[in-house]
């Protein structure tokens, strides 16, 4: 049996956030008063309580701050995706996200290791950022 996966719902508040990973771009937001940034998309600034707050594109580069290896599916719907690298990740803005790895080997996973977005297009209308290693460059 095969289970469609869920998918996050869209509200106005998060509208801008979702068209941005549709255009492969991370934006959150930033008040306009503290210049706090922020994460969940909210209508009010979390430190000042202002709520003058701005969409802002940010590299979507990030330090892995937590994970967990899901070895056995976390819900039948995501059975395809074992072992499931599940993952809080904090934007150099310093804003924290849960997300997924993808790209990753579990044993290479490590608290503090740098992170590129990641764009796991969905349908039509969901875009998910996901994460992957930022492999060093090289040259």
């Amino acid at each position: 049996m095969e289970f469609e996966k869920p998918l996050p719902l869209q509200t106005p508040a998060s509208q801008p956030y979702w068209e941005g990973l549709k255009n492969r771009k991370v934006c959150i937001q930033q008040c306009d008063d503290c210049a706090t940034w922020i994460f969940y998309p909210r209508n009010h600034c979390t430190e000042c309580l202002g709520n003058s707050l701005s969409w802002k594109e940010v590299s979507g580069e990030a330090s892995l701050y937590s994970y967990t290896i899901a070895r056995q599916p976390t819900a039948p719907h995501f059975a395809d995706e074992i072992p499931q690298l599940l993952a809080i990740v904090e934007l150099d803005q310093g804003v924290r996200m849960t997300s997924t790895l993808v790209g990753a080997n579990p044993s290479d996973l490590r608290v503090g290791m740098r992170l590129r977005p990641h764009f796991d297009h969905m349908t039509d209308e969901v875009t998910l950022l996901r994460f992957a290693p930022l492999v060093a460059n090289s040259e």
